[in-house]
């Protein structure tokens, strides 16, 4: 009997379900040559199912972005392939498993892929470059990076939110980034704190830094209602040394990790804000002096809508690549797409997915698309994740918002410009984060109803919620949804839960009720995770972190961001 040998010498790619590598296989046994193409995280399977001792070729580098560019790398693939056969090859050497059914079955062709789940390490080589990646993983524990090790995974800290979740109660390690919101530009070009926002702000530094998590903690300024003078603090040299020097000091007073510019929107109305033609331009001259005087370590990120800003014209910037120069991040607020209305619709679309909406523009993938066709480096993305939904008065069953938008859409902006061609065109703009000034109604206490079979089953009600936002966790805490032993959730209370496909969300309906919910859930969230892995972007962040159901959300994303 001669000594099996196997060689990897070839490899191919695949983009189903997420662009990966399938490495060639071909094993000379006794009874002839066995050819096969297996994903790393196969043998990574392998590996688990044996209990072997041998080691697998590392799992590096960073994934950033999978576009043509991202295969290039022949050193990374070579290295991989010479480690994967000599790993095969003492598995072929050892009577404990050369023999083994599992080994058999994986050397042996198939016809197509059988495990059509992505993980991460399939995706190799990375598209940074050789050197900085390098740099990188010299600075790493160990002299390895992985992806899970630099995705981001962050969250809006309202001020307001410390009654719910105070400070010194926050998991940190579950949190690389907290954006703390917000303070707003006032009429003398500094900034405004709301009342007891600065002894919260110190509270959460402390608890952070304490921690020993190293989260870094954000100040964001501005939000929905707090952008009145922002154009105004950002119109003039003056101005904007005033309010620059204004962050930077609050930056230094509270041992804080940068500035969170979130303005909505330059050169648009917002909430009825004013604005000029001049306020992109503005903004990168604001962005600039805040980088001189923060530094080049610190944060500087901006929170923005689906479309990159609106220049002189009103239509949205073609290059953004100055403004990349000097952020560290672009936050999109990939929410607050579809308010409460009669005809519902979904609030976070993670894309256009049945090509029937009446605003493609509007979704997480469109977002990526067109913030990185104007030149915004896709690994300095972030995407924003809604831990909140919408409560309608509607008797529909199903989201036909997804396809058809309704006049009665509550916070959807939209306005004409002219094109090229001297055409109308319809820019949409999200009008980001829930309204502080809005009280929650209080919880809805469930009614008893007895089945024929005289089980008692409580009936949710959320009428009181129509035409608001409704955090999630109140959602399960009225009795609508309910956690299931395997960490996901369920319907319940007289919902009924459906699944919108060209959106890729969840919602609940009641039809005695006249009651639609749409929400985020563990699964979209985790999808939408999935897609910023491996779109290359460097993370997600949430709006906002006190609306989840304790941390199951958050776990949820975090598994999806592969952390």
């Amino acid at each position: 009997m001669t000594t099996p040998t196997v060689t990897i010498a070839d490899h191919t790619t695949a983009s189903n379900p997420r662009p990966h590598i399938l490495y060639t296989i071909k094993t000379d046994l006794d009874g002839g040559l066995l050819v096969t193409q297996r994903r790393y995280s196969e043998f990574v399977a392998l590996h688990e199912a044996l209990k072997d001792s041998y080691n697998l070729p590392p799992k590096r580098l960073i994934v950033t972005t999978f576009i043509p560019s991202a295969w290039a790398d022949d050193a990374l693939i070579a290295e991989r392939k010479a480690g994967l056969a000599e790993y095969l090859a003492d598995l072929l050497a050892t009577p404990k498993y050369k023999d083994k059914s599992a080994l058999f079955d994986f050397l042996s062709p198939r016809t197509a892929e059988i495990n059509q789940k992505f993980f991460l390490e399939d995706a190799l080589p990375s598209t940074l470059t050789r050197t900085k990646a390098m740099s990188l993983a010299a600075a790493a524990t160990g002299g390895e990076v992985n992806a899970s090790a630099v995705m981001i995974s962050g969250a809006y800290y309202p001020d307001w939110s410390a009654g719910r979740r105070p400070p010194e109660s926050i998991d940190y390690s579950k949190f690389d980034i907290l954006f703390f919101s917000f303070v707003t530009p006032n009429s003398s070009s500094t900034i405004s704190w709301g009342s007891g926002s600065e002894a919260i702000l110190r509270r959460l530094v402390a608890s952070a830094r304490s921690s020993g998590y190293g989260t870094r903690i954000v100040l964001a300024v501005g939000g929905w209602l707090g952008c009145q003078w922002f154009s105004q603090a950002c119109s003039t040299a003056a101005n904007r040394t005033k309010f620059a020097n204004s962050l930077a000091s609050a930056v230094n007073t509270y041992n804080l990790d940068g500035i969170d510019l979130d303005w909505e929107y330059p050169n648009s109305p917002g909430a009825g804000n004013p604005y000029s033609p001049n306020d992109a331009a503005n903004l990168l001259s604001l962005m600039k002096l805040l980088r001189t005087a923060l530094g080049p370590c610190k944060i500087l990120s901006a929170a923005v809508p689906h479309l990159p800003w609106l220049g002189t014209t009103g239509r949205p910037l073609t290059d953004v690549s100055e403004y990349a120069k000097v952020l560290t991040y672009v936050n999109i607020m990939n929410y607050d797409v579809w308010g409460s209305s009669a005809n519902p619709g979904p609030n976070a679309p993670i894309g256009d997915l049945c090509k029937t909406s009446k605003q493609p523009q509007a979704s997480a993938q469109a977002a990526f698309n067109q913030w990185t066709a104007a030149k915004f480096p896709a690994n300095q993305l972030l995407l924003g994740l809604a831990l909140y939904g919408y409560v309608s008065k509607s008797s529909k069953t199903v989201l036909t918002g997804s396809s058809m938008p309704s006049d009665e859409m509550v916070l959807l902006q939209q306005e004409e410009v002219k094109n090229d061609d001297d055409e109308l065109e319809v820019n949409f703009l999200n009008g980001a984060h829930p309204n502080p000034s809005v009280s929650a109604p209080p919880p809805t206490p469930t009614s008893a109803s007895i089945k024929d079979d005289g089980e008692v089953s409580a009936q949710a009600t959320l009428t009181s919620w129509w035409g608001q936002q409704i955090p999630f966790y109140e959602i399960v805490r009225a009795g609508a949804l309910v956690k299931r032993s395997d960490g996901n959730y369920g319907q319940a209370g007289g919902f009924t839960m459906g699944w919108d496909n060209c959106s890729n969300t969840p919602y609940l309906f009641n039809t005695a009720q006249t009651t639609v919910v749409s929400y985020d859930d563990t699964w979209s969230l985790t999808d939408k995770a999935k897609f910023a892995v491996s779109s290359g972007m460097a993370g997600c962040f949430t709006w906002s972190l006190d609306q989840d159901d304790g941390l199951t959300l958050q776990n949820a994303i975090r598994k999806g961001l592969g952390k």
